[in-house]
């Protein structure tokens, strides 16, 4: 899980009065029920705070729950939009829907976290779902601010390796 330093970096922080909890959260990683009852409860205190959001998909990816992870991505991915007023659909977006080069509002979480989509549905073997989202990320964000083309090189990699073993 990421630090506030990390997630103010990347442009979504909590709120003073929750900053600490994702905190307390790492302290007690090992102790999967009590982190993830602590991340839930902050996540219930604020359900429009994007960077519960990340530290809660971090967590559960890194716990190896993918399933856990991509369900609070796509909800994390709803509560941005809704902030950022374009629409949550991520197919129906285009270029013109939000000023995705902003780095400080909800449409920079929207970017990481589609990128954070597509690595979670590549570690579940979707890769299909990924390269739809990683081409989607092209065209939102061709400057590759998020940095979706170290996703996009990995799944090239394992779509060559899965056609080689067929």
């Amino acid at each position: 899980m990421l630090g506030e330093s990390a997630n103010a970096a990347l442009g979504f922080t909590a709120p003073p009065e929750i900053e600490h909890h994702p905190r307390q959260a790492a302290q007690v990683y090992q102790d999967t029920a009590a982190a993830e009852h602590i991340l839930l409860r902050v996540l219930a205190m604020d359900p429009h705070c994007l960077a519960v959001y990340f530290s809660l998909y971090k967590f559960y990816f890194y716990k190896h729950r993918l399933h856990d992870a991509e369900h609070i991505a796509l909800r994390g991915l709803a509560t941005a939009a809704m902030q950022g007023g374009f629409d949550s659909d991520w197919t129906r977006l285009h270029r013109h829907s939000a000023a995705w080069q902003r780095v400080d509002g909800p449409q920079h979480f929207y970017l990481f976290t589609l990128k954070a989509l597509a690595f979670i549905r590549l570690r579940l073997g979707q890769t299909a779902a990924a390269r739809a989202l990683l081409d989607k990320l092209l065209e939102l964000d061709p400057a590759d601010q998020v940095g979706a083309s170290v996703i996009r090189d990995l799944t090239a990699i394992v779509q060559g390796v899965t056609a080689g073993a067929a």
